[in-house]
């Protein structure tokens, strides 16, 4: 889906905007379709959710955890080693002051028993460069905007 009502910062084509919709399904739930996968988001039973799936903020920790998963994996099937059994343990903890944020990401990753010892900061190094990492390194511009209101009838 193309939006061609949005101004286009220089540099920037039209398909490298990607472009996709939260929708309130009930109670504290939403979901989001992306290129016709529906992630959902919840909240906890005792944060007032139904807990049908997992927070935003927990889907943000797995965001990093898969990318760096991903790029490991690609790293490890460029230098024809096996994927089977490559992991990310991951954990995050809260900042206790405000605004609410994470404040702590710990990410482990855990190769394949039959990685070589030669290739292991190579990995870490690929793994550690992912484009969500990147991203929380280089935050991106953040624009939040309310949506203008209906024109009554």
């Amino acid at each position: 889906m193309t939006d061609t009502g949005s101004e286009q910062p220089a540099g920037r084509r039209a398909e490298d905007v990607h472009h996709f919709e939260a929708t309130h399904v009930g109670g504290d739930a939403y979901a989001v379709d992306v290129r016709g996968h529906r992630l959902l988001v919840d909240q906890p039973v005792e944060a007032g959710g139904t807990d049908r799936a997992p927070t935003p903020t927990e889907l943000f920790a797995a965001s990093l955890a898969t990318c760096v998963a991903f790029y490991a994996g690609r790293y490890l099937h460029r230098h024809d080693l096996p994927r089977e059994g490559l992991r990310v343990r991951t954990e995050f903890t809260m900042a206790a002051d405000r605004p609410a944020r994470v404040a702590v990401v710990r990410l482990v990753i855990v190769p394949p028993p039959e990685l070589p010892e030669q290739r292991r900061s190579g990995l870490l190094a690929v793994a550690s460069h992912c484009t969500v990492h990147n991203t929380l390194h280089r935050p991106p511009e953040i624009r939040i905007e309310l949506a203008p209101a209906p024109a009554p009838r």
